[in-house]
């Protein structure tokens, strides 16, 4: 019996043989891919698939991440899609499923979600050395950051205004800032359900990973620092010197992808985050 790997959705793959062609529906994966080699087997991506530029930039496109042209998709003939809970709609996926052998299903939560990651996809497509490599990569980027004893901070880290939307602590960002001690605020739903008090744009669902909240009440005054992400919303330093003045907190811009791309982005991420940390400790 072949060995096999079981994705996010709980489905077992087997390792891929024959001709392969991969179509990946998530930025962060596509770079992934070509990091373990596999940009030969690539055979479609999004639009916003932009990394690494120059092996993508002639790779056809199926749409973006959220609204997938499924005739498009169709057309390039793929025996594997990669996608992502967050990412994709299940929508999206489920209409796949219909025409596309193995549809690989992620969801990295934290940073070291990212050795499974490698694990799984370096496993279906025979990249087990590129997977171990990257994986020891990361390994000795987590140890150096865990070395510094870091001051704890909160933070609020903003990723849409109109209405602004910030990061649950189930999310892989939240704990990717965990790594410098950051918390993120909420800290839990029963911080949202306390919103009564006009945080809140509307009542949250329980478990909601990405909150939309206003600049109201007690939350900003506990707050030590407001960070804008450059994506999805790509927020400049104007936003952050509005929001300052409006709130009377220090705000910073930070680099999104540093701080949300899994896959082999994380490695350079952590380090990035660690210098960034410094810079405002």
């Amino acid at each position: 019996m072949k060995h096999t790997l079981r994705d996010a959705s709980g489905i077992d793959h087997v390792p891929a043989d024959g001709t392969v062609r991969i179509v990946s529906l998530v930025p962060s994966l596509t770079e992934l891919l070509f990091a373990l080699g596999l940009g030969p087997q690539i055979v479609g991506r999004t639009g916003f698939c932009t990394a690494p530029a120059e092996a993508v930039r002639d790779l056809p496109k199926v749409g973006g991440t959220k609204d997938v042209n499924l005739d498009r998709l169709r057309a390039l003939a793929p025996t594997h899609v990669v996608v992502n809970i967050d990412e994709n709609t299940r929508e999206t996926v489920e209409a796949m499923r219909a025409f596309v052998p193995h549809i690989i299903v992620t969801h990295p939560c934290a940073p070291e979600d990212n050795f499974a990651l490698y694990a799984l996809l370096g496993g279906i497509f025979g990249r087990q050395s590129q997977a171990a490599a990257l994986g020891e990569a990361l390994r000795a980027a987590l140890d150096e950051v865990a070395r510094t004893a870091w001051p704890a901070r909160q933070v609020i880290y903003c990723i849409w205004q109109d209405p602004w939307m910030t990061v649950s602590r189930n999310t892989y960002i939240s704990r990717m800032l965990a790594l410098v001690n950051w918390q993120t605020w909420p800290a839990s739903d029963a911080d949202l359900a306390a919103c009564d008090g006009g945080n809140c744009v509307r009542p949250p669902a329980p478990g909601t990973r990405y909150p939309a909240f206003r600049w109201q009440g007690d939350v900003v005054q506990a707050t030590d620092l407001i960070l804008l992400s450059t994506e999805p919303y790509r927020f400049t330093e104007q936003h952050c010197d509005a929001l300052e003045r409006q709130t009377g907190t220090p705000v910073a811009l930070i680099d999104g992808a540093m701080v949300s791309w899994y896959g082999s982005r994380a490695i350079e991420g952590v380090r990035a985050l660690a210098a960034f940390a410094r810079a405002w400790s």
